[in-house]
């Protein structure tokens, strides 16, 4: 049974930084890309960053670009976000995803592009 389980969610100050982890179970983790998405209230659902299988390539939308990192350990089958700076508008629920074959080398891919998904986390950041 495939799982991605997100932790790390939380409240924090404009400013502030949160490291978010997305457990992964049930499948060939090294043989997916995996992504991050989120939420914001009233909002569509948007990437904010991908990884390929072997994190040679990482991608950012612009308005995350320079303050997150995204990251993977495929000894532990564990996707990380290090978020810093983090603003209101970064008020959101957190999704990881993950997705078969040779993602992300060119850039942020469609929600379509994922086969597994995550039951997100919710961050908040107040001014």
């Amino acid at each position: 049974q495939v799982q991605l389980v997100e932790s790390g969610g939380g409240s924090v100050q404009s400013g502030g930084s949160l490291r978010l982890s997305c457990a992964a179970s049930g499948y060939n983790y090294n043989l997916y890309s995996m992504g991050w998405f989120r939420e914001r209230p009233g909002q569509a659902r948007e990437e904010v960053s991908c990884i390929n299988r072997y994190a040679r390539y990482t991608h950012y939308s612009d308005s995350v670009k320079g303050r997150f990192t995204n990251s993977r350990d495929n000894a532990k089958d564990t996707l990380y976000l290090h978020m810093n700076n983090l603003k209101p508008e970064d008020t959101a629920i957190y999704y990881c995803a993950a997705g078969r074959g040779q993602g992300c080398i060119y850039g942020l891919r469609a929600s379509s592009s994922y086969n597994y998904w995550g039951q997100g986390t919710q961050v908040t950041v107040s001014s």
